[in-house]
C-alpha cells in the first residue's frame, strides 16, 4: 500500500529500504535495529527525526541513542494508559530517550512532565498529520469533481452516506469482534448507505470468516489513496473507525467520527474535536450513529496549533538547537 503515498504525496523514492516485512514485534524490532545500524554508520546523520507509535520509531530511537547519536520526536507525550497496548510501550520508551520532543496537543505537555522528563526538551507544535491534509485538501476536493471518482453502486455526490474503516489487530483480528462489527455496519447500512475502503488485512480477515455485508447499500471496496480519502471524510455525514489518523482528520474537517476502540492517546479530539468513543459496544455504535444522523452533533472546534504549520515549528526549534 506504501506505492500510493509516494505517487499522490509527490515524494521521491526513499534512499534505503530496509525490507523488513510482517513478523512479531519482536522480530520486526531485531530486524530494523540490525539492518539500520549500518546505515547509520554510513550516513552519520546529526538527527534522526521519529513519527508515530509503530515498531520503527522505538527500534531507530534505540539505534541512535546507542550510537551516542540524537533523535527527535514528532508526537511525543501521547498517551493510552495501558501498557498491554503495544503502542505505548513504544511511545513511553522513546519520550524517555529522545532529544526534542514535539507535541501535537498540550496533554502531551502535561503527560511528559508528569514522568519526570526535563522541560527544555519539549515543545508544542501542533500535530504534524494535519499538515499534509492541508495542502492537499484542495486537489483532494477537486479530484472529487472527477466524473471517474466514483464508488461502484453508490453515486456520493448525491447521496449521504457514512464513511467506515478498520484495521486494528484488536478489531479485526478477533474473529467474534470482526463479525459484530460487520453486522452492526450492515444494521447502518439499512438506514443510510456505509462506504467502506477495506484495508487488506480487513479483507484477508472478513473473506476467511465468510463476512458478506447482507444490504444493497453497504458498499465494500479496495483502500482508497490519500488523496481520495479526505474528500471522502469530507462528504460524509459521519464517519466510524479506529485509525488515529482519520480520527485527527476527522476533528480539523470537523466531520463527526465514532471511534471504534476503549481508548485514545489523544483526548483532545474528544474534548474539543469531533470525536466520540464507542468502545467495543456494537449497541452503543448503532444508537450513537443514529443519533448524529438525526442532526445531533456535538459541539466542536480545533484544537490548538492544528493549522498546518507544525512542521515549519519544528524546523525552527530543530535549527534552534542544532
Amino acid at each position: 500500500m506504501s506505492d500510493v503515498f509516494f505517487q499522490q504525496l509527490s515524494l521521491s523514492a526513499p534512499h534505503v529500504n530496509l525490507e523488513v516485512g510482517s513478523g512479531s514485534h519482536v522480530q520486526q524490532t531485531a530486524q530494523v535495529m540490525s539492518r539500520f545500524e549500518p546505515v547509520v554508520l554510513e550516513r552519520k546523520s546529526d538527527l534522526v527525526l521519529v513519527y508515530g507509535d509503530v515498531n520503527s520509531t522505538v527500534t531507530v530511537t534505540l539505534v541512535y541513542a546507542k550510537l551516542g547519536m540524537r533523535v527527535g520526536y514528532m508526537e511525543a507525550g501521547l498517551r493510552l494508559f495501558d501498557c498491554t497496548m503495544l503502542e505505548e510501550i513504544n511511545r513511553l520508551v522513546t519520550d524517555q530517550i529522545a532529544d526534542l520532543l514535539s507535541t501535537p496537543s498540550e496533554d502531551g505537555n502535561i503527560n511528559l512532565v508528569c514522568e519526570r522528563i526535563p522541560a527544555e526538551r519539549v515543545y508544542l507544535v501542533g500535530t504534524v498529520m494535519i499538515v499534509t491534509l492541508v495542502r492537499l485538501l484542495p486537489t483532494a476536493l477537486e479530484r472529487w469533481k472527477d466524473e471517474r471518482f466514483r464508488v461502484p453502486g453508490l453515486e456520493v455526490e448525491r447521496e449521504r452516506y457514512v464513511l467506515a474503516t478498520f484495521h486494528r489487530p484488536s478489531n479485526v483480528d478477533d474473529p467474534t469482534m470482526l463479525a459484530e462489527i460487520m453486522v452492526a455496519l450492515t444494521d447502518i447500512s439499512r438506514q443510510i448507505p456505509l462506504v467502506f475502503p477495506t484495508h487488506p488485512r480487513t479483507r484477508q480477515r472478513r473473506a476467511d470468516l465468510n463476512l458478506q455485508p447482507s444490504t444493497f447499500h453497504f458498499h465494500l471496496f479496495d483502500p482508497a489513496g490519500y488523496l481520495d480519502f479526505p474528500a471522502f471524510q469530507c462528504h460524509a455525514v459521519l464517519v466510524i473507525t479506529d485509525l488515529d489518523g482519520i480520527q485527527e482528520e476527522t476533528s480539523y474537517l470537523g466531520v463527526p467520527c465514532l471511534i471504534v476502540r476503549e481508548n485514545t492517546e489523544q483526548p483532545v479530539i474528544v474534548t474539543f474535536g469531533t470525536n466520540q468513543p464507542v468502545g467495543r459496544d456494537m449497541a452503543r455504535l448503532r444508537q450513537a450513529a443514529a443519533r448524529i444522523q438525526g442532526s445531533n452533533v456535538k459541539p466542536h472546534r480545533i484544537p490548538l496549533l492544528w493549522d498546518g504549520k507544525a512542521g515549519e515549528r519544528i524546523a525552527e526549534r530543530i535549527a534552534s538547537r542544532c
